[in-house]
């Protein structure tokens, strides 16, 4: 038995330099996983942006929605964690492509260990701007408003371009793996680790390869990312493995 996670590919990014590929390289990754695995799960921020307006999804990726639903028909569940950048589903990833969809972090067991798996945002960060505007983006209201009130062409066009001009400034600012003391995500698998008996962390969100063995003896995985690092993470019923898709 195998589990597979990967996270952050971000398709659709503008500052991916050949999204036709980059949706092809996933769909590779799918293709190889599918070979032996037990469940998938992706851990968040799939689509750059991706929001379901009442009669209109985002278009282009035909190809990797078709690859999806032919995995979960052949009996491989697969689970999509909504991130910062594709929160936005209403149903249409569970009733046509066969998702099964967690909109927020869940403990599970798999092969006998106990996995915490989230996409990441959110947990312990105190950046007070950034807790904001994730308290927005979760309002029903104003997902409602934005359905109702934006067209989707120009929807889509406003949050692919948001998410570019974010990344670029981000890109000025932020540094890589900040440690032990700074890191939001190890921050809080440490605490929610004291009380919560969990054999693995598993968390994307922060684009960084980090294996860390907590005092407590869970481990924590922030797997990196499917748009520079293409690296990606399996449990094969004993260990948890960080790998490279470059390299195979």
């Amino acid at each position: 038995m195998k589990y597979y996670f990967l996270a952050d590919a971000h398709l659709g990014s503008l500052v991916i330099k050949d999204p036709e590929a980059h949706q092809q390289k996933l769909i590779d990754w799918l293709d190889m996983a599918k070979t032996d695995a037990t469940e998938i799960f992706l851990l968040g921020d799939i689509f750059d942006f991706w929001f379901e307006f009442w009669k209109k999804v985002p278009t282009g990726y035909e190809p990797l929605l078709d690859k999806l639903t032919e995995i979960t028909r052949s009996g491989i569940p697969v689970h999509f964690f909504t991130g910062n950048h594709d929160l936005w589903t209403f149903g249409f990833l569970e009733k046509r492509i066969g998702l099964i969809v967690h909109k927020k972090p869940i403990t599970v067991t798999l092969a006998g260990k106990r996995f915490y798996l989230a996409h990441g945002d959110g947990l312990g960060d105190k950046d007070f701007a950034f807790r904001c505007l994730r308290t927005i983006f979760h309002s029903k209201t104003c997902q409602f408003l934005f359905r109702t009130l934006v067209p989707p062409k120009l929807g889509f066009k406003l949050g692919l371009a948001w998410s570019k001009s974010n990344r670029q400034k981000r890109a000025q600012t932020e540094v890589g793996y900040k440690g032990e003391e700074k890191e939001s995500i190890v921050i809080f698998a440490k605490k929610h680790s004291a009380t919560n008996p969990i054999d693995y962390y598993i968390m994307g969100h922060r684009h960084i390869v980090l294996n860390l063995l907590l005092a407590n003896k869970s481990q924590l995985f922030i797997i990196g990312d499917f748009m520079e690092e293409f690296s990606y993470a399996v449990f094969d019923g004993e260990t948890v493995n960080l790998l490279n898709f470059d390299e195979q």
